[in-house]
């Protein structure tokens, strides 16, 4: 699951190796006019902690920062209006339905009595009051290149293909381990040296030392603090980093590891659908960070002082269905959560998810032809590899093209990521771009939102960016549920505020060279930003035709 990583993390890698519903326009008597990205724009100043914290709530013409102006949307669009709640399904890691920032915002099964044992409703799943845990007590997870492996040679190009990506990956983990404890070992030479564990930039300056290995630590951490942004914890984001790194050799690229037996099903047969359970934040509630992140970015209270806003809230339900693990998730689990958050009222589906194999990809299509016909939108990121999704070997499932050109259905949006800085470089290099499968972007990097246990973090990821996008079309569903969710799509794409016109997209094979800008006709279909205040006033016009 190439989502579920602290993406900033790579970068410490590489420079270590390179030596270091009413008429909204009624309120008032003049009409208000969409936001058309200048020229240019030069941030006036550097970004304050407080517009860190919302930067993608915050107006690119206002603020000279490239966020969706769901401020502006809200204090100038929506102030004294009421609209109607919007159940948004979030199919990921799990939710701690429990955090303080979350209250009143958790989808609730009123045809289930909580607790008595029994299927009240008669939908196959025993007590699901908040949602459902396909997953059962399982956490991790093979990747599927790796499931592909195990079952062995059966002579098909997805074989071939899936043997020679993991081979590669695998090489690759191998040298992420050596690069990783070097950088544990160079914080822990820093940490002695400074006689504490959390330290900052600033902290360097005072030591002194005729150590050469003191001095050298002391070089890569001051430049490591500098590349790595305001948000950086040596701490925090080398353990996270750690974590990543092993859990890809002992569990995502182990073909000794099976986590699928702890499930109790048979994920090859579609049919069998009784497992799982109604712990929608699974067995380690610390596990559902992903998921909580997620829910947050669409759905935390707005205005309550604590942790950020949500795009969406109050205007919204959070129906949990966890079906993502530390790993790749499977096919029958996606596609069988696509059904019940359908099943159960969702009209907006958010999947920070995705992976490279899909060797049944054919149920999940099925399950978005069939949230198709009930008029629900399915907002889905489009992965943090930089790279190019159009091409066949780059493919990002699930995807809503059989041939990766021509789509299927109408009701899926892919998202890419952008940072908080409009210009060139203003598409995250993580993030997947594509002219053909990739339709617009939204904020995605350094987002700040709710994980478990009533904390609050920043993440980045296209899995940021696609609730971000998933929040505002909440919000055109909310005040204008007579507009389809085809229509929803269509707005969230046209009304967005265009890129500029050269962009850098994906990563830099060689950290040392300059990245060369492109047009950004090449970044998606669209070349835009989701911005709320534009969509609103578009959906205004829309659901008057």
């Amino acid at each position: 699951m190439s989502h579920i990583k602290p993406l900033k993390l790579s970068a410490f890698a590489l420079l270590v190796l390179a030596g270091c519903s009413a008429s909204l326009q009624a309120q008032n008597s003049v009409p208000k006019q969409p936001i058309v990205a200048p020229l240019a724009v030069v941030k006036k100043a550097p970004v304050s902690e407080n517009e860190l914290k919302r930067w993608s709530h915050l107006d690119l013409v206002k603020d000279s920062i490239p966020g969706m102006s769901v401020d502006r949307a809200w204090a100038e669009l929506l102030q004294g209006k009421k609209g109607q709640k919007v159940i948004v399904g979030i199919v990921d890691s799990g939710v701690d339905i429990e955090h303080e920032d979350l209250k009143g915002m958790i989808w609730t099964n009123t045809k289930e009595i909580p607790g008595n044992g029994i299927d009240d409703d008669k939908n196959g799943f025993i007590d699901d009051v908040h949602g459902w845990n396909f997953l059962g007590d399982a956490v991790h997870e093979n990747l599927e290149m790796t499931r592909v492996v195990k079952k062995g040679d059966d002579g098909s190009a997805q074989y071939k293909e899936a043997l020679a990506q993991y081979t590669e990956k695998y090489e690759e983990a191998l040298q992420d381990k050596k690069q990783v404890d070097r950088l544990l070992d160079i914080h822990n030479t820093v940490k002695k040296a400074l006689n504490k564990t959390d330290y900052k930039l600033e902290d360097l300056s005072s030591i002194n030392s005729t150590d050469p290995k003191v001095l050298e630590s002391k070089r890569i951490m001051t430049q490591i603090f500098t590349n790595a942004g305001p948000t950086f914890n040596p701490e925090a984001d080398f353990g996270e980093y750690k974590d990543q790194v092993y859990d890809q050799l002992n569990y995502n690229l182990n073909k000794d590891f099976d986590g699928r037996k702890i499930v109790g099903d048979n994920p090859e047969d579609i049919k069998n659908t009784k497992y799982g359970n109604n712990v929608v934040f699974g067995p380690d509630k610390e596990k559902a960070l992903h998921g909580t992140h997620v829910a947050g970015i669409i759905a935390q209270i707005r205005g309550n002082n604590l942790g950020g806003d949500g795009v969406a809230s109050p205007n919204v339900e959070i129906l949990t269905v966890r079906a993502v693990p530390d790993g790749d998730e499977y096919d029958k689990d996606i596609a069988l959560a696509i059904r019940y958050a359908v099943d159960n009222g969702a009209k907006v589906i958010n999947g920070s998810f995705g992976k490279s194999f899909s060797p049944h990809k054919q149920w999940v299509y099925d399950a978005i032809k069939y949230a198709a016909k009930k008029d629900v939108l399915i907002v889905h990121a489009a992965g943090n590899d930089g790279y190019n999704i159009d091409e066949t070997k780059n493919i990002n499932y699930p995807n809503d093209s059989e041939d990766n050109v021509k789509e299927f259905a109408d009701n899926v949006i892919t998202i890419g990521a952008i940072n908080k800085e409009y210009g060139e470089t203003v598409v995250a290099p993580f993030s997947n771009f594509g002219k053909i499968n990739v339709d617009v972007f939204a904020p995605g990097e350094e987002i700040y939102a709710t994980v478990p246990n009533n904390q609050y973090k920043y993440l980045q990821g296209t899995s940021m960016a696609s609730p971000n996008a998933a929040g505002v079309a909440a919000l055109i569903r909310s005040y204008y549920p007579k507009l389809k969710a085809a229509q929803v799509k269509k707005i969230l794409m046209d009304s967005g505020v265009a890129l500029p016109s050269k962009v850098v997209l994906g990563k830099s094979e060689n950290p040392q060279e300059k990245p060369v800008a492109v047009s950004s006709a090449e970044s998606s279909k669209t070349a835009k930003m989701v911005n709320a205040y534009n969509a609103l006033l578009m959906a205004e016009k829309m659901s008057k035709k």
